[in-house]
């Protein structure tokens, strides 16, 4: 167990060596010498002479605990999956960064149990956010100087009890995507659209390989269905239909390409919509073309479909947690 020590600055020597300071080391010109929580070292003792004098506080730390920079970084990296880096410390503070532009996943149940160890935690942005190269996406703190080992043990325990990692970051991929309307839309609309699904797509680096626009019809809307598949395209999104109809033309349209309706809404706000897939290929509806209009379901979904991330019953009922009010890029 740690040991607290309280020495006038002058008693301080090599047989502290180790030993961290519970408040900054000041010289008597004010210059920082050692700061909060660091431990002291020879390059710290080599300038003693300047300290200021007063009573200093140090905590020896026992053979079973580890200081909050070593435990920290452990927590750290066995958090860490795969796109992420560790930065630090500051302060005592790791932060994840990402590697990479693409979709952050967080295993929930994992970051309960190991926010529940004590002095210890682990603080991220949200399951399924999309997040920017560089950026933060989490931070570990060590709350004490010292902690027992046991506890990074058994954390680092938490974060190797699955086959996936706590948490990660997996990139977004270069899709080709191509994108049906049913709407009677104008030029001016049809343009609107065009580049409100472009610029979207641009972020996750895809491209619109083509803009349909298909006049209500079963058969209509089969043929462009079979068009944009046969073509290669790895994505479909579809503007316009009445996703509450069963007899909708689009909806009517899937059997006959061979796709399947894996969803139907989500718990959220925008949420009439689904997604069917044609084999692999995911066909996502943006009801009244709200992909320019406001945030929907799509939103939420598409970087999970540009991330190739099995997009599961539980995934989509996990939604309505944050659900409210929801954002788009």
């Amino acid at each position: 167990m740690v040991r607290a020590h309280a020495l006038p600055a002058e008693a301080v020597g090599a047989a502290c060596l180790g030993w961290a300071v519970t408040d900054d080391v000041l010289t008597r010109d004010g210059r920082l010498l050692v700061r909060k929580g660091a431990r002291l070292d020879h390059a710290a003792l080599a300038g003693w002479a300047d300290v200021s004098p007063r009573e200093l506080h140090l905590l020896e730390l026992a053979d079973d605990e580890l200081h909050e920079d070593v435990g920290g970084s452990r927590v750290a990296r066995a958090a860490a999956g795969a796109g992420l880096r560790v930065r630090g410390p500051q302060q005592s503070r790791y932060d994840l960064v990402a590697d990479t532009r693409g979709l952050l996943r967080v295993d929930q149940a994992r970051l309960r149990a190991l926010n529940r160890i004590a002095d210890v935690t682990l603080y991220t942005r949200l399951d399924r956010e999309p997040v920017e190269a560089d950026s933060v996406v989490a931070s570990v703190k060590v709350s004490p100087i010292a902690i027992p080992e046991a506890r990074v043990a058994a954390v680092e325990d938490i974060c190797r009890a699955a086959d996936a990692a706590l948490l990660e970051v997996v990139p977004f991929h270069s899709k080709r995507v191509a994108a049906l309307t049913t709407e009677p839309l104008g030029p001016a609309d049809e343009a609107s659209l065009r580049a409100a699904i472009e610029r979207k797509l641009a972020w996750y680096g895809a491209s619109l390989t083509d803009l349909r626009l298909v006049a209500p019809g079963v058969d209509r809307v089969v043929a462009a269905f079979q068009t944009v598949l046969q073509a290669g395209n790895e994505l479909v999104l579809v503007a316009g239909g009445n996703p509450i109809d069963p007899l909708d033309p689009v909806e009517q349209a899937l059997p006959s390409v061979g796709a399947r309706l894996a969803h139907r809404g989500a718990p959220m706000r925008g949420s009439m919509g689904w997604l069917a897939y044609a084999g692999a290929v995911p066909i996502l509806n943006l009801t009244a073309s709200r992909m320019y209009r406001g945030t929907s379901m799509a939103d939420v979904l598409l970087p999970m479909l540009m991330a190739d991330q099995p997009v599961t019953a539980e995934e989509v009922g996990d939604l309505g947690y944050g659900g409210f009010p929801g954002s788009a890029i």
